[in-house]
């Protein structure tokens, strides 16, 4: 697995937090792929309390314990909404979000991959939200995501995931699905982004649709039980070791 941070001049997402966190606004974060029209990142979004944020990151943290792991920290918003209650570690591959969250208050932000091994420890939940199967990639990361999850997992612990299920994508008026099931996983989504004149590297994004997300879960020798539904077929996980 890839276990590199992201150079301050090829990341978007970085500078455009940064900025809004100087200045109070920021240009367009604009998000490219090959498979979908071009769209935007609100970036003031990022910056959202614990009361802005939806419902299934708020149960999320309602359901965080001991040490945490806030992984793809972003700003650290949930971070910040949990570190008086507990220890909280956040992490992100970014090192203007590590610069960010820091600014803001976050007390352990680093800047690090979450396969580098350099990340040691063992934790009481790892936070994975605003689609946190994205960071896996792809499917075939899978059994390394797992593998990886073992080694930072508490006896006891447990993973809070957030994903969503793109099926709707490809719903006729009908209610079949134009899915074509003998290529690529259809929630694996390439992705880019620019900010001004800073144009990131092409990334993959993976969405699970819960029930993939469960079998492929227990194949690695995990528990996996969705505990609440969203609004638009988004769904919060908890994962645990078998």
């Amino acid at each position: 697995m890839n276990t590199a941070t992201l150079n301050p001049q090829k990341d978007p997402m970085g500078t455009a937090m940064y900025d809004f966190l100087l200045t109070g606004k920021a240009a367009r974060l604009r998000v490219l792929s090959s498979m979908f029209d071009e769209d935007e990142i609100d970036v003031r979004y990022l910056f959202r309390t614990e009361e802005q944020m939806p419902k299934l990151e708020r149960k999320a943290l309602e359901l965080a314990r001991g040490h945490v792991l806030d992984v793809g920290a972003g700003t650290g918003c949930h971070a910040l909404a949990l570190q008086d209650r507990m220890p909280v570690t956040a992490i992100d591959i970014s090192q203007l979000s590590q610069r960010v969250m820091q600014k803001r208050g976050v007390l352990d932000a680093r800047c690090i991959n979450l396969y580098d091994f350099r990340l040691e420890g063992t934790y009481d939940t790892i936070l994975m939200l605003m689609n946190g199967t994205g960071i896996i990639g792809t499917m075939q990361n899978m059994s390394s995501f797992f593998a990886r999850m073992r080694t930072l997992l508490a006896h006891d612990g447990q993973i809070l995931i957030d994903s969503s299920d793109l099926k709707y994508l490809y719903e006729d008026e009908d209610g079949s699905c134009d899915i074509d099931i003998y290529g690529d996983y259809y929630g694996e989504v390439d992705y880019s982004m620019v900010y001004r004149d800073v144009k990131g590297e092409p990334f993959d994004w993976l969405y699970v649709d819960f029930n993939t997300l469960r079998a492929v879960a227990m194949a690695n020798g995990f528990r996996c039980e969705q505990v609440m539904a969203g609004d638009h077929y988004d769904y919060l996980a908890r994962l645990t070791i078998r």
